[in-house]
């Protein structure tokens, strides 16, 4: 090991200590008047040595690099697993980076491009980058014709770095059940990091990113309004695209853009989002407020997809339920959703959750951007639900950051609209494809499938009971009984009335060989 691989060692151990520390502790309770403050010095001066604590983390996780900064980002959308001092601290991070001199990365594009790799471009500013982050800068260039574009150099053995931490992450992972076992059943943070490491995984290989740029394209067929940049060049190191015209949303009140536009732009990136989460089931996890452009004709560019997300048909269609239950002032209906999508423990507490939700879900249906933050609403429900002892889903942690992002980015163009009003809009498109999705002959075969399995299954079962009613031995072997009440999961009803059935039908055969 090198020294400088040692002291980023030392420095992840002690980032790690620190989070496991407000992870698996007690959070410390925050706020207060003064006169409270006064009454419970000792508190308060514990509270002052989180914040403390904190700010460190913070600024290690900063040192680090983004690697890091996502996952602190993510972290601070998840108060099931850090305290809110943790959590108000980790929301000032910022992925700040030195920028390297633009020789050092020459030679990634000489390995990537070839010797003769300046031949794409009539020009190349390498004295200003438009963007500096530890994993890659990106420059502008003039390509061959007079249009504008950029290039995105990886920093040399930045893959390498980017990999060994995330080994070294999911070796601490694995080691949370057995630190604090009831936590660990709660939250699956191997899981998680799983899920946000494969969304990551782009970033270390631009012709994945390309890949997900060209997917994204297809997708935004029907949207007059979005697009994504044109894919140029790429290799696993270089990636040349063109440019995205315009500011980004950040901006956006300095084009004075018409009302009619921000409202209209704000739409179909919801929409499409929802597309991602619903239809597609591939998104794009991170459309922050800089990863969308906008130009002074009304036209929106996302950009940087080299963090998206996937999830599965059943947790998706899960996760519409969940949005279903919100539109319709449904806090019970969310709870059972939610709890369909994720798993209970021996010690849930489903009705104690519904409860909650019954309470939550009036206090953010219908409102707009302004008066309801989206991203806070998800990590309440993550919250109440931890506190119930059920454990979530893991995409739902990726999910969390991507729907976050995108309310920040529509609040800075149209904070009057709200998510839950283009939802129902949306609903018809997204039933529709589920419906023919449903109607495939791919998913009629998986069905006959399961049916005849399931036939199949319970034929064994019958002869079975015949054999063990000619020993004048009634056994009926079941496998796992599930109690949908207390563990939230299966059809309430089917496996009493099928035991009935059973035991009917042996004592239907016995009566039988009696005679």
């Amino acid at each position: 090991m090198t020294p400088r691989t040692g002291d980023r060692l030392r420095v992840v151990v002690k980032v790690l200590t620190q989070l496991g520390r407000d992870t698996v502790g007690e959070a410390p309770r925050t706020g207060g008047s003064r006169a409270d403050r006064e009454r419970d010095p000792e508190e308060h001066g514990q509270e002052d040595r989180e914040r403390r604590r904190a700010r460190a983390v913070r600024t290690a996780l900063e040192s680090l690099g983004p690697f890091y900064v996502k996952i602190g980002q993510i972290l601070s959308t998840r108060p099931d697993m850090v305290s809110p001092i943790m959590i108000d601290e980790l929301r000032n991070l910022h992925d700040e980076v030195r920028e390297q001199p633009f020789h050092e990365l020459e030679p990634v594009l000489e390995q990537n491009l070839g010797a003769d790799w300046k031949r794409y471009f009539d020009d190349i500013d390498t004295v200003r980058p438009l963007g500096t982050a530890s994993v890659a800068q990106v420059y502008r260039v003039t390509l061959p014709g007079g249009s504008p574009g950029v290039i995105k150099v990886q920093r040399p053995g930045i893959r390498d770095t980017v990999l060994s931490d995330m080994a070294l992450l999911r070796r601490a992972a694995a080691l949370v059940p057995r630190a604090a076992p009831r936590f660990g059943a709660v939250v699956d943070v191997e899981s998680m990091l799983g899920n946000v490491f494969d969304a990551m995984e782009p970033e270390l290989d631009f012709t994945k990113e390309a890949a997900n740029m060209d997917r994204a394209r297809e997708a935004l067929r029907g949207f007059d309004r979005l697009t994504v940049p044109r894919v140029l060049a790429a290799t696993p190191g270089v990636l040349v695209q063109s440019m995205a015209p315009g500011v980004s949303v950040a901006r956006a009140n300095s084009l004075d853009l018409p009302d009619h536009d921000r409202r209209a732009v704000s739409r179909q990136l919801i929409a499409f989002m929802y597309r991602g989460y619903f239809i597609e089931r591939f998104y794009h996890a991170d459309p922050h407020a800089g990863n969308v452009f906008v130009a002074p004709d009304g036209q929106a560019t996302l950009i940087d997809w080299g963090m998206v997300g996937r999830i599965d048909q059943r947790s998706s269609m899960r996760l519409l339920l969940v949005l279903m239950a919100v539109s319709q002032n449904d806090g019970h209906g969310l709870a059972r959703a939610w709890v369909e999508m994720g798993r209970t423990t021996p010690w849930s507490d489903v009705p104690g959750f519904s409860q909650d939700m019954a309470v939550l879900v009036p206090k953010i249906a219908g409102a707009s951007l302004r008066d309801m933050n989206f991203g806070v609403m998800l990590t309440s429900v993550l919250e109440k639900a931890t506190r119930r002892g059920i454990a979530s889903c893991p995409a739902v942690s990726l999910l969390g950051k991507s729907f976050a992002n995108l309310e920040g980015s529509v609040r800075c163009l149209a904070p009057e609209l709200t998510l839950v009003d283009i939802f129902e809009r949306e609903i018809p498109r997204i039933m529709l494809h589920i419906a023919r999705e449903t109607a495939s002959p791919l998913q009629s075969a998986r069905r006959a499938l399961e049916g005849t399995l399931a036939h199949m299954g319970a034929a064994e079962q019958m002869r079975a009971i015949v054999d063990d009613m000619a020993n004048r031995d009634l056994t009926v072997q079941h496998g796992e009984v599930r109690r949908t009440r207390a563990r939230g999961g299966g059809r309430p009803g089917s496996t009493p009335y099928g035991l009935l059935a059973l035991g009917a039908l042996a004592v239907y055969l016995d009566h039988r060989r009696r005679r």
